[in-house]
């Protein structure tokens, strides 16, 4: 009988403070930060100064020239991350059925500094100037393509494109395709990178980013200081398998199993309907066939907005009770990543149940009234069997996932 399962057996890591799985985990439970001033380009003449930036990457280690010169940092972080992810899976693409191995990725922004540079060239020098792949390196699908075109994986391919929500989206579009006959892996997650002026005015139009220039003090979720979200750069990619295939060829880790989903959409401003968070989170836990009591930690969106705040701890108050689960936003040590946020929180989830530890919340104070939630702080060992990832993108999205210990 086939076990159509959608396990996790490979992850990979490209975050702000830690680039690779185990550095992003050792330093994320030491509680260390890699949010700091932007270095890409000078933010003066910018109301956000600081932001999550991936250390010591060098793309030419994972890249090669011929298509760096085609792509964006977005797109080279994705390509590294995958190719963590394939190694710490063990799995060699170039022995496998191409046809049922499939990419899904999510994307926010696409190429924004590769088409900032080419759109200067454009006003400054003209038209003949552009390069040819302009017209490719922006695009939100660039990553999916150039990670199935590398790694020969021509089974169904996509993007989605909902924001921080997405990192959560593609996993649960992974999980379909791997239900079907002719798929038996999935490369999936998200990664984004805008941290340049073109893209610092674009995240800025939403009014949500915090204008604080301390780095310990700039974003502050949950908590009466909360003023805003510090932006990011990097995310995190994985192997998806069915659990027959995984098991027929000897994977040696299995991160978790992918047991619930759910999504929704809030209403529009004005509208007297509530916010829909909690249906997402009711939604994906039945979607599990778990209840509230079965979950051991709470991986929070964590928008740094009083109100967004607010309305998150009531969802999750209303679901758990007060102050009866723990939960955390490690992404305090990174900045919101966009579509490689909640990618990332996934990872942090996997690795909570492999180690049963759950990562703190660093640099916030008391938790506001009006959040009623068991907000951890410091890294608290505990048993972490099943994990709740929450994450919602700007514009209205809402997405919940339940990972579980196989």
């Amino acid at each position: 009988m086939s076990d159509d399962r959608a396990i996790i057996t490979g992850i990979g890591a490209t975050a702000p403070n830690g680039l690779g799985t185990e550095a992003y985990w050792a330093a994320t439970l030491d509680g260390k930060s890699g949010i700091r001033e932007i270095e890409s380009f000078d933010p003066a003449n910018y109301t956000t100064q600081v932001a999550g930036q991936v250390p010591e990457f060098v793309a030419t280690q994972y890249v090669p020239a011929k298509v760096m010169v085609q792509t964006d940092r977005w797109t080279h972080l994705a390509l590294a991350g995958a190719a963590m992810a394939l190694a710490d899976a063990g799995l060699d693409p170039a022995g496998m059925r191409e046809y049922e191995m499939a990419v899904v990725t999510a994307s926010s922004s696409g190429g924004s500094e590769f088409g900032q540079r080419e759109i200067q060239k454009l006003w400054s020098n003209g038209p003949q100037h552009v390069g040819a792949y302009q017209s490719i390196a922006w695009f939100y699908a660039a990553s999916t393509g150039q990670l199935s075109i590398m790694h020969g994986m021509r089974g169904a391919c996509g993007v989605l494109a909902s924001e921080q929500a997405g990192g959560l989206d593609v996993v649960a579009q992974s999980r379909r395709l791997l239900r079907r006959p002719d798929t038996t892996t999935v490369l999936t997650g998200g990664a984004d990178h805008a941290l340049c002026p073109y893209g610092m005015v674009a995240q800025s139009s939403t009014g949500r980013l915090s204008k604080a220039v301390d780095p310990e003090r700039a974003y502050q979720p949950f908590t009466a200081d909360a003023a805003g979200y510090v932006p990011g750069e990097g995310g995190a990619h994985f192997v998806m398998e069915r659990a027959d295939e995984a098991k027929a060829r000897g994977a040696s880790q299995r991160y978790g199993e992918v047991l619930g989903y759910a999504a929704t959409f809030d209403p529009p401003p004005g509208s007297p309907r509530p916010p829909s968070l909690r249906r997402a989170i009711e939604g994906a836990l039945a979607d599990a066939g778990l209840t509230s009591a079965d979950v051991d930690v709470v991986f929070a969106d964590a928008a740094g907005d009083p109100e967004l705040d607010r309305i998150e701890a009531g969802a999750i108050a209303a679901v758990f009770g007060p102050y009866a689960v723990p939960v955390t936003a490690p992404k305090t040590m990174t900045g919101r990543l966009y579509a490689g946020g909640a990618s990332l929180d996934l990872a942090a989830a996997l690795l909570s149940i492999r180690d049963n530890v759950i990562p703190p919340t660093v640099n916030v104070g008391e938790v506001a009234t009006g959040c009623p939630i068991d907000l951890v702080t410091e890294t608290r060992p505990a048993r972490v069997r099943t994990a709740l990832i929450v994450a919602r993108g700007y514009g209205g999205f809402n997405a919940a996932l339940v990972v579980r210990a196989i």
